[in-house]
């Protein structure tokens, strides 16, 4: 899928069009390339000079970037037949990928996410893909089983899981994939690409105290800036 890349703090990265011939494309290599499940979610329609969401709701909290059934997960699906079965079908629909399958993501700010990504670039950390959500938030990909792991983690390494936003995606949840687009936000990036590379996914505990203190710091400063 391309050279590897990791888009720097100040980098202003390009914003994908979505477009229903990229999203198939894309959503086909999820599935062939690297065996991930993939479904489709809601879309965006345009609507007196506004896009909104498929599912009619004008509140909707992730514009094009849901699922559209509560029983999703049975419709999660690894086969690139199908794949392209789906998006022939609905073309514009989002990609979305089920957590706590072949992947859990470990879901954080992204100044806190660029923090740790640069700390664990520069101890040569094996990394996994990252994402980059336009409503500001990082998810780095790692070995099933993050959920059970994380508070204990967080806590041996002297914090409250409570004080911190980090969050493990995990069994029952989902994230949205690449080129997938918020309304009005933007689109769903790689930070770090998938790539054979990074095919072997991270165990948790290799970025925790990464993700953990960039997390940390993040909440220190928002004290800060209140108390000033």
């Amino acid at each position: 899928m391309g050279v590897e890349e990791t888009i720097g703090v100040t980098e202003t990265a390009s914003i994908p069009k979505q477009r229903g011939e990229q999203l198939l494309d894309h959503a086909v290599r999820y599935a062939e390339e690297r065996h991930w499940d993939v479904f489709a979610g809601t879309w965006l329609e345009s609507a007196d000079g506004r896009e909104l969401c498929s599912c009619g709701a004008q509140d909707c909290p992730a514009p094009g970037a849901h699922a559209t059934v509560k029983d999703w997960a049975a419709l999660a699906t690894g086969s690139a037949v199908q794949v392209r079965r789906i998006w022939a079908k609905r073309p514009e629909a989002s990609i979305l990928l089920p957590t706590g399958r072949t992947f859990d993501a470990l879901d954080v700010p992204d100044s806190a996410g660029f923090l740790a990504l640069a700390r664990l670039e520069r101890m040569e950390r094996t990394l996994g893909p990252v994402a980059l959500t336009p409503d500001h938030r990082m998810l780095f990909f790692v070995l099933p089983g993050a959920g059970a792991k994380v508070p204990d983690l967080v806590r041996k390494l002297g914090w409250s899981p409570e004080s911190i936003d980090l969050v493990a995606r995990g069994e029952g949840e989902y994230v949205p994939a690449p080129p997938t687009r918020f309304g009005g936000r933007g689109a769903v990036q790689w930070a770090r690409r998938p790539t054979p590379a990074n095919r072997w996914l991270p165990d948790t505990e290799e970025l925790i105290a990464a993700l953990a203190y960039a997390c940390g710091r993040e909440v220190a400063a928002d004290r800060d800036r209140r108390s000033s």
